[in-house]
């Protein structure tokens, strides 16, 4: 299924790694393995942060697209489900709309 990662990046380590030079390359390691269809950076409640559009088979594989961020940037992440127009036509919304009034 496809989910939206918000991912929201501390000011430490965050700032230390630009300092240092390692902030981007660091993040290409993590979206080398993640492998998102799409990622957008942008400000997430004050703070760096990315939105990535992922690909999630199983619940088992969250942890493996959560733990770079947290390991190397103590990042916080949330996942949410996302579909497009097509699968919401798939949903059947007309008949639980009967169902449930």
């Amino acid at each position: 299924m496809r989910m939206l990662m918000n991912v929201e990046l501390p000011l430490e380590p965050f700032n230390t790694a630009v300092r240092e030079g390692t902030a981007g390359r660091i993040i290409g390691r993590i979206l080398e393995q993640c492998k998102p269809e799409t990622v957008y950076f942008t400000e997430q409640n004050g703070h760096r942060g990315a939105v990535l559009v992922v690909q999630v088979e199983r619940e088992s594989q969250i942890p493996a697209l959560a733990e770079p961020w947290f390991l190397q940037f103590q990042a916080a992440c949330q996942f949410r489900i996302a579909m497009t127009p097509a699968d919401l036509q798939q949903a059947g919304l007309d008949a639980l709309g009967k169902q449930w009034s």
